[in-house]
């Protein structure tokens, strides 16, 4: 698999890695049982993202991507950074082979999902944006066993059990 000087920049050096204190929203997308998890957390004041950091468990894009995607929200707006999509990203990067695009979407909606927990914990729900893949954003009470996403080569059904 060929990867941009971007990527494996990004990959080899990660911006922003870690996970803020207090942070004033948190967004976790993915399942360790299909192979990435993202978690982002925010710190904003005036409407925009002044910090954010992230912890990705996953492959040399997802971490790529986790990087990237928090430099391309800092600073900005709320309502500017959940328009940030996955073509962005990857476009961002220098581009991502067609296998690893599903990396782009779970930091998209990694950074959504924080963005949507800060409106929620602001009584801003009306807010919320959908994330490119809804199924992904994780619950503390969540017990499937994978998300279902034959996407990432996951091949167990969102209705599996864990033993």
């Amino acid at each position: 698999m060929n990867y941009s000087d971007k990527v494996m920049e990004h990959f080899m050096n990660p911006r922003n890695v870690g996970e803020l204190d207090d942070p004033h929203g948190i967004g976790q997308v993915g399942n360790v049982n299909c192979g990435d998890i993202m978690r982002m957390t925010i710190r904003v004041e005036e409407g925009r993202i002044t910090d954010i950091n992230f912890k990705t468990f996953g492959c040399g894009a997802a971490i790529a991507v986790s990087s990237m995607v928090t430099e391309m929200a800092r600073g900005k707006s709320l309502d500017d950074a959940v328009k940030i999509n996955r073509d962005d990203v990857a476009v961002a990067l220098g581009g991502l082979p067609d296998k690893k695009l599903h990396c782009s979407n779970l930091g998209t909606d990694a950074l959504k999902a924080a963005v949507n927990d800060y409106w929620k914990r602001n009584g801003e729900a009306h807010k919320v944006v959908p994330l490119e893949d809804e199924h992904l954003e994780q619950e503390a009470d969540q017990k499937s066993a994978c998300c279902g996403s034959n996407e990432r080569g996951c091949g167990q059904s969102s209705s599996s059990s864990t033993a």
